[in-house]
């Protein structure tokens, strides 16, 4: 099993970045993203099911749009409206149909002016 993040980077206060993953070796249930910040723990970014149900953090809501692309089994992160918090390395994730879970390398979001 492979996920291969990209699209991290430096962006100023209220800018946007679009986060991509794209997932192989196996069928996933779910995918989507985590992130941590230095001296915090992982959170739950996003995620969306093979069933097409969304959840995002309440922190994220109205700003992040989570997206699939099924064909090239790839989920991506929208990101609008960046704030100074949204700081942190962002990490792919990816559960399987057997519950097994994977994580991508991390892709790092820094948002500062």
């Amino acid at each position: 099993v492979q996920l291969q993040a990209s699209g991290g980077g430096l962006v100023q206060p209220g800018g946007s970045l679009r986060l991509s993953c794209a997932a192989s070796g196996s069928m996933f249930s779910i995918k989507g993203w985590f992130r941590q910040a230095p001296g915090k723990q992982r959170e739950l970014v996003a995620t969306i099911t093979s069933g097409g149900n969304i959840r995002y953090a309440d922190s994220v809501k109205g700003r992040f749009t989570i997206s699939e692309d099924n064909a090239k089994n790839t989920v991506y992160l929208q990101m609008n409206n960046l704030k100074p918090a949204d700081t942190a390395v962002y990490l792919c994730y990816a559960q399987n149909r057997g519950r097994t879970n994977y994580w991508g390398q991390g892709t790092l979001v820094t948002v500062s002016s």
